[in-house]
């Protein structure tokens, strides 16, 4: 069953998609924990293959950023989360010769510490992306080259 207000299509393409004013593209995303905050929910990345948080787009019909992350934590994992605390704005450290001005990074995250209440067994990307449980130590290691998710990570509530 979809919960209330969840459509079971992800959403497709940036023409959408929120900038800020140096070019950044806004990303939402969750750091999903257990409810006793020893794990976090991860979903496997679309395109490399590895271990990532659910996150994506902050798309112009979206209110807050809060909507936007819980959007993209119900289309990649397929859960339904209650936020906790807002984990602030981290950018992106990765540099790419892809920027919209000239220095600018890439993107810009904004994540929330959440707890997730529902697992669906079906979601709109249940086809594309695995999700798994880890604890902290595993998650440090499954970040190691994606260091605004450890940050996000670091931010959150989960047990060390």
């Amino acid at each position: 069953m979809t919960p209330p207000h969840q459509s079971m299509e992800s959403r497709v393409g940036r023409s959408k998609q929120r900038y800020n004013e140096h070019g950044e593209r806004l990303v939402a995303g969750v750091v999903p924990l257990s409810a006793d905050r020893r794990q976090v929910l991860v979903v496997q990345s679309g395109g490399r293959g590895g271990w990532v948080l659910p996150k994506g787009g902050w798309e112009t019909d979206e209110v807050s950023a809060q909507d936007a992350a819980c959007r993209e934590a119900w289309e990649e994992a397929g859960i339904v989360c209650c936020v906790q605390r807002d984990l602030g704005s981290i950018p992106e450290m990765r540099r790419t010769d892809k920027v919209i001005v000239a220095g600018a990074a890439k993107a810009s995250y904004h994540f929330f510490d959440v707890t997730v209440e529902k697992e669906a067994i079906v979601w709109p990307e249940v086809n594309k992306r695995t999700r798994k449980w880890l604890s902290y130590a595993e998650a440090v290691l499954a970040f190691q080259q994606r260091p605004e998710l450890l940050e996000a990570l670091n931010r959150s509530s989960i047990v060390r």
